[in-house]
């Protein structure tokens, strides 16, 4: 039988099974997911991280409650199921949006639409790590990678839209930026204008 069991930083890489996870404790500051099988841990956000997606999360929370019948659901806190993985693969993205509502389990349904906040630590998980996860699940048409690293205040998008072409191709995701003073607009929310930096710049003092 197994007892408590406690991860943390230290634990990256590590492969796990779901009897663990269903009684680990987890060091706080700390985010978890399961990638192949294997505990993947990154740092928390940190506010500016968590400014730039609560300012997305808003306006597609605003756009929801507008339009339910194109968005049934949106949140921060998703699990996306990778069922084509041979191992257990479970990324938590910082933003999905769903056109069918989940119900009692994240495995019920998957988003059309997943967003990241990026930052310097992040840039593999991101940029390649996830691109090539969330192509993997048939539901998810738009990755959005919102790109804090250089300016914190003034976000970059990078839009991934999948196209037709093999399975599991990386090069199917049509690649665009946007620059920071841009407002995105996408055929899978109509008639959302995506502001996408913060009105306010950041104060430290």
């Amino acid at each position: 039988m197994l007892t408590s069991v406690r991860f943390g930083p230290a634990d990256h890489g590590r492969q796990v099974c779901d009897d663990e996870l269903s009684i680990a404790e987890f060091r706080p500051g700390y985010d978890y997911e399961v990638i192949f099988g294997r505990l993947y841990v990154s740092s928390a956000p940190d506010f500016e991280h968590d400014w730039v997606e609560k300012f997305i999360f808003g306006q597609i929370f605003l756009y929801s409650n507008e339009h339910p019948e194109i968005v049934a659901y949106v949140t921060d806190r998703a699990r996306v199921f990778v069922t084509e993985s041979q191992s257990k693969t479970v990324p938590e993205p910082d933003l999905a949006v769903y056109s069918k509502r989940p119900t009692s389990d994240w495995r019920d349904v998957t988003p059309i639409i997943i967003a990241e906040v990026l930052r310097g630590e992040d840039v593999d998980k991101d940029l390649f790590r996830n691109v090539d996860l969330y192509w993997r699940v048939s539901s998810i048409q738009e990755y959005w990678v919102f790109d804090i690293r250089q300016a914190p205040q003034h976000p970059t998008l990078i839009v991934h839209r999948r196209q037709l072409g093999e399975p599991h191709s990386k090069v199917d995701w049509d690649i665009v930026d946007y620059s920071a003073d841009s407002v995105y607009e996408t055929s899978l929310l109509p008639g959302l204008r995506l502001k996408i930096s913060p009105p306010t710049v950041l104060d430290n003092h």
